[in-house]
């Protein structure tokens, strides 16, 4: 049995956000952690102001270009020698009407958000094979549950993405390799907290049970916990981490208004 302090997660998108907190939880149970990231000032940032760093293995990759990740892989493969855990949370998003997405932002989204994980599972794979057991977690969105204005890329890219998790689930069962997503909802980033105007972080407190926005943090325990041997009989699934948005309905607010009289 490999031991904690053997075992390798590769996470891309890792120089920020929900990436960085799941760098940073891996590390603290024990694994060497690959980092992967197509911005190389934020990655080396992010990397120098890390502790552990002796067990960080950082690369510049933009996900969506095949020979790029292959050789990233490749290269980590050389240096570490197994793959235990992916972790596809690279993703970009761009909201637009329906009328104003051009084909190409249509096409970037895409490359980067669907594109990428399919890449970098695919050239993880034959490695977890030769071991015997892996983990795939595919970081999705509540916007590919549940439509909404200005998201038909990035809506679509996370639908497809959940999808994409399913099949990989169904194929690589029998090798050993678990494959699940992860749908954040609401979720205090830098990004979150630079475009959700006061009105709609208050539309959001309002459709959610927990009132409240998460933390990267909390999307980070259940990605891993997804990686780890305590989910061992889990595959195929979408876990949303979203304050209960996705499973509510209409009412809340005239329900906290009773309760308030």
């Amino acid at each position: 049995m490999t031991d904690q302090f053997d075992k390798v997660a590769i996470i891309t998108g890792a120089a920020r956000g929900i990436g960085l907190s799941v760098a940073q939880r891996f590390l603290a149970e024990g694994y060497h952690v690959v980092m992967l990231d197509n911005n190389q000032a934020t990655l080396e940032q992010a990397v120098s102001a890390m502790t552990a760093s002796n067990r960080v293995l950082k690369m510049v990759c933009d996900v969506s270009d095949q020979q790029q990740v292959q050789q990233s892989v490749a290269e980590v493969i050389d240096n570490l020698g197994r793959i235990d855990a992916l972790v596809n949370n690279a993703g970009i998003a761009d909201f637009k009407p329906v009328t104003e997405t051009s084909f190409a932002l249509w096409s970037d989204i895409l490359a980067t958000n669907l594109n990428g994980p399919f890449l970098c599972s695919q050239a993880c794979v034959p490695q977890m094979r030769r071991q015997g057991s892996g983990a795939i977690v595919n970081v999705t969105s509540i916007s590919g549950l549940r439509a909404s204005t200005l998201r038909s890329a990035y809506g679509t890219s996370k639908a497809a993405l959940a999808h994409l998790t399913r099949q990989f689930a169904a194929e690589l069962g029998e090798d050993g390799i678990r494959v699940n997503a992860v749908a954040p909802g609401p979720i205090d980033t830098a990004m979150a907290k630079k475009v959700h105007s006061d009105e709609i972080r208050a539309d959001y407190h309002a459709a959610m049970p927990l009132n409240r926005y998460g933390r990267e943090e909390e999307v980070a325990n259940a990605i891993y916990f997804l990686c780890s041997d305590e989910s061992s009989f889990i595959t195929g699934q979408e876990l949303s981490v979203d304050g209960g948005f996705d499973s509510t309905g209409i009412g809340l607010t005239s329900l906290r208004a009773d309760a308030g009289r």
